[in-house]
């Protein structure tokens, strides 16, 4: 970062020879030469306030990396159980937050070739994307269809990623089968019910509060409210055979509710554990009552009722275990499939990063339908709650996705 101080001065003899005779000369710091980037930053697990927009230098490409100007950044819920410390082996802080964002190239390292200076693309990365440029490895990038907003760019990775490889990798769905998705109007459950419809006939069912129900008309086959209903027996008399593949981000209780709603030959898939968030902060008592209402199945009970069970997380997939050849098939399908007009990322709103706060208890407070954006370039609004218009006019229509004014 720049320095703030004053220039930094040296003495040297005078001309006349007379060491006692000093002049003031003027001498640039190292700092000052250093251009400076913001970037959202998690100064430590905690509440919504350990998220600071702070400068630091502009980073330079590694080899094989590009460098990216970024234009839009997404928020997933990882994102905010990242600051509460609640993932698994968290990393240490401080660090830049942010798992996706796109952007256009501005310039390459060495042996970098994939990309040139001007191309559009979408970034993944383990942390580190909250900020105006960024670095990432080529593998991780992908170039954005000609049509494709910035924002939309932004919400591919971690929501339709890891719906697509839960339907159509895990599950393998097809033609007749039923879904259950919880968390029906975020970003993931948006995604699967647009997958959802690439396939024929497939019945799709998803818990959502009652306020999105209404924004999310068409795109399911039935919706409920499980904070005010029982789902587990309202899902149940509708589908009395059972359903095919349980998508449960939730865990706890809801564990042994999305198994017990299997058919036979049915596929339970885990893909988060959201019921441990109860408030801004960790809970450890929120923690270890879901891991406690888990039952724990004897994988005799599994053969003996052909039903299966399943994990997917997808940071660890690419970023642990090394398949990043999975994730650039993948993406290349997703790319495909919206040149198609086959998918459409849901855009909810789009916040300045000095709104992160704001933006992430937007997604807390479970208010959200579709994806919630950063822009970086974005100036800060004093109201909390700007897209009531974007999302009634979505609410009104039964297109793929809502009208955006996003900048192309």
């Amino acid at each position: 970062m720049a320095s703030e101080e004053s220039p930094s001065t040296v003495d040297i003899p005078a001309e006349n020879g007379n060491n006692d005779e000093k002049v003031e000369v003027e001498q640039a710091t190292e700092a000052e030469d250093v251009n400076e980037i913001r970037a959202v930053f998690l100064t430590a697990f905690g509440g919504l306030q350990r998220m600071k927009v702070q400068k630091i230098s502009e980073p330079t490409p590694l080899e094989g990396e590009v460098v990216v100007r970024v234009k839009a950044c997404g928020l997933s819920f990882v994102d905010l159980m990242l600051r509460q410390g609640a993932l698994e082996n968290p990393p240490k802080t401080p660090l830049v937050m942010g798992f996706e964002c796109a952007g256009v190239v501005e310039a390459t390292g060495t042996g970098a070739t994939k990309f040139q200076h001007g191309d559009r693309v979408i970034v993944f990365k383990r942390y580190g994307t909250w900020a105006e440029i960024v670095t990432a490895a080529e593998r991780f990038c992908f170039r954005m269809p000609a049509s494709m907003s910035f924002e939309e760019a932004a919400s591919l990775p971690m929501s339709y990623l890891t719906a697509y490889m839960m339907l159509f990798d895990i599950a393998s769905i097809k033609s007749g089968k039923s879904v259950l998705v919880h968390s029906a109007g975020g970003g993931v459950g948006t995604a699967v019910s647009q997958l959802c419809k690439t396939v024929e006939n497939v019945q799709l069912y998803g818990t959502a509060s009652a306020h999105k129900h209404d924004g999310l008309q068409g795109q399911f086959t039935h919706l409920v409210d499980r904070n005010t209903h029982d789902y587990h027996h309202e899902i149940k008399s509708l589908s009395p055979d059972g359903i095919d593949v349980v998508l449960d981000c939730l865990c706890g209780d809801d564990t042994n509710k999305g198994y017990t709603l299997l058919a036979p030959m049915g596929k339970y898939v885990l893909y988060g554990s959201s019921n441990i968030v109860t408030g801004e902060t960790r809970s450890f008592l929120s923690y270890a009552k879901s891991w406690w209402q888990v039952d724990k199945i004897n994988p005799i009970k599994l053969y003996e009722e052909n039903k299966s069970i399943a994990g997917f997380n997808l940071l660890n997939l690419v970023f642990e275990q090394g398949r990043h050849d999975l994730l650039s098939h993948v993406m290349a399908e997703l790319i495909q499939m919206y040149n198609q007009n086959k998918i459409k990322p849901i855009i909810d709103s789009t916040w300045a990063f000095e709104e992160i706060t704001d933006a992430m208890q937007r997604m807390h407070d479970h208010k959200n339908i579709g994806k919630i954006i950063l822009n970086p370039n974005q100036e800060r609004r004093r109201q909390s709650c700007h897209n009531d218009i974007r999302r009634d006019s979505y609410s009104q229509s039964s297109d793929i996705s809502p009208p955006t004014s996003s900048e192309k």
